[in-house]
C-alpha cells in the first residue's frame, strides 16, 4: 500500500513596501531563499521608477508608486514594510485594516503610545504583525543564548556593549536620514537598536537607565554618540556605548557571569553582523569547559538572518503560535530608547518599564504624533 504524497503548503504572497537597500537585503537574504514558502508578487515605492527597477532586478510581476494599490490587492497576504521609520506606524495599521499580515522593519515607531496602538490593533485583527530583528537567528547568538538559559553560568555580574560604526556625509545625503521628523533618532534608534536587542535577548529586562547622548560626528539633528549605564532586572549591571565616528567600525559584547565570560568582537564590514560566529566562551575553571562546549553543541540551530526570521513567520502562522520576535519585543526596544532619550535630556534615572503616566510615553520627538 502506498501512502499519498504530502500536499504542498500554499505560498504566502508578499508585497514589498519601500524599495531601498533594506528591501533588497530582505529579498537576497530572505525571500529568495524561501521560495517554497513565499512568493513576492508586488512592490511599491514613492518613486515609481525605483519600484520598477527593483521589480526588474528581483523578477517581481507588479511595481507601483501607490501604497493604496497594495492595500487593495486581494492577492497579497503579507506586506513587508521597508520604508523610512516615520511611515511604519500608519502603514502597519493600514495593513491590518486591509486584512494583511505585516512584517515591519525597525525602528517600529516613535513612541510607546503608538506602539501600544499597534499591539491593540493586532489583538482585534484577524491578521498579525512581526517586527524585524533578524540577527537573533544567527548561529552564534543562538548557541550562547542556549548556554545562558541552561543556567550553567550562574549569576550575571557585568555586561558591556559597544557599537562603534562609521556614518558620514554620503549616508546622510539620503533626505530622510538625520532628521527627527523622518528618521526619528540616530545611533540609538537606527544602528545600535539591533545590538541592544541582542543584549536584552541574552540578558533579559532592563530595570533602570542613566544615559547621555550628543551629536559630534555629523551636522545632523539626531544623536551620533551615546553612552548609558543600566541596572538589569536580575541585579547585574551593564554599560552601553555607541558612536558613528569610529575610523575602524567595531561591535563588541562582553558578558561576565559567575562561572564563565562570553565575548563577541567583530570589525570592519563584519561589524553589523554581531549575531554570527565566532563567540568566545571562557570557563572560570578548566574542568567546566567541556560541559560548556557540550551545551553549546546542543543548541537548536535553524536558518540564519532574514531567512530564519521569515521561516519562523511562516511556521508560526501555520502552527498558530507566537512569532520568535513579537510586538512585545519591539515595545521593549522602544522602552529602552525612550528611557535613554529622557535620561540624556533631563539627567534623571529612568525606571523601566515606562507607563502611560510618563512624560515621554507619547514619544521622545517633540511634536510627534
Amino acid at each position: 500500500m502506498t501512502s499519498e504524497p504530502a500536499m504542498a503548503k500554499p505560498r504566502l504572497r508578499v508585497g514589498i513596501v519601500g524599495c531601498g537597500w533594506v528591501a533588497g537585503s530582505q529579498m537576497t537574504r530572505g525571500f529568495d531563499l524561501l521560495t517554497d514558502r513565499f512568493e513576492v508578487i508586488a512592490c511599491c515605492d514613492s518613486q515609481e521608477g525605483r519600484a520598477k527597477d527593483f521589480a526588474a532586478r528581483h523578477d517581481i510581476a507588479t511595481a507601483t508608486a501607490g501604497f493604496d494599490e497594495m492595500l487593495r490587492d486581494d492577492r497579497i497576504d503579507v506586506l513587508s514594510i521597508c520604508t523610512p521609520p516615520s511611515l511604519h506606524h500608519g502603514m502597519t495599521l493600514a495593513g491590518l485594516a486591509a486584512g494583511k499580515h505585516v512584517i515591519c522593519e525597525k525602528p517600529f515607531t516613535s513612541s510607546l503610545r503608538l506602539m501600544d496602538e499597534v499591539i491593540a490593533a493586532e489583538a482585534e485583527a484577524a491578521t498579525r504583525v512581526m517586527p524585524i530583528f533578524q540577527y537573533r537567528f544567527a548561529d552564534g547568538i543562538t548557541r550562547v543564548r542556549h548556554l545562558i538559559r541552561s543556567g550553567l553560568g550562574g549569576r550575571a555580574y557585568l555586561s558591556s556593549v559597544e557599537t562603534a560604526w562609521q556614518r558620514g556625509a554620503e549616508y546622510y545625503a539620503v533626505p530622510w536620514r538625520g532628521k527627527f521628523a523622518t528618521e526619528l533618532g540616530g545611533v540609538l534608534l537606527t544602528q545600535a537598536i539591533h545590538i541592544h536587542d541582542l543584549f536584552m535577548w541574552l540578558m533579559g529586562d532592563v530595570a533602570e537607565v542613566q544615559g547621555f547622548k550628543t551629536t559630534r560626528v555629523n551636522p545632523i539633528e539626531v544623536e551620533d554618540c551615546a553612552v548609558a549605564s543600566l541596572r538589569m532586572a536580575d541585579g547585574s549591571l551593564a554599560a552601553l556605548a555607541a558612536t558613528l565616528g569610529s575610523a575602524r567600525p567595531a561591535t563588541r559584547l562582553r558578558l561576565c557571569f559567575e562561572h564563565f565570560v562570553i565575548e563577541r568582537q567583530c570589525y570592519g564590514a563584519e561589524a553589523p553582523r554581531p549575531g554570527d560566529d565566532p563567540w568566545l566562551v571562557t570557563a572560570r575553571t578548566p574542568e567546566l569547559q567541556p560541559e560548556i562546549d557540550r551545551v553549546l553543541s546542543e543548541a537548536p540551530l535553524g536558518l540564519p538572518d532574514f531567512a530564519g526570521q521569515f521561516a519562523d513567520f511562516a511556521e508560526a502562522l501555520e502552527q498558530d503560535r507566537p512569532f520568535t520576535v513579537t510586538l512585545d519585543d519591539a515595545r521593549r526596544s522602544l522602552d529602552l530608547i525612550t528611557a535613554l532619550f529622557h535620561s540624556a535630556e533631563t539627567g534623571d534615572r529612568v525606571h523601566l518599564p515606562i507607563g502611560q503616566d510618563h512624560v515621554r510615553y507619547g514619544g521622545w520627538v517633540d511634536g510627534a504624533a
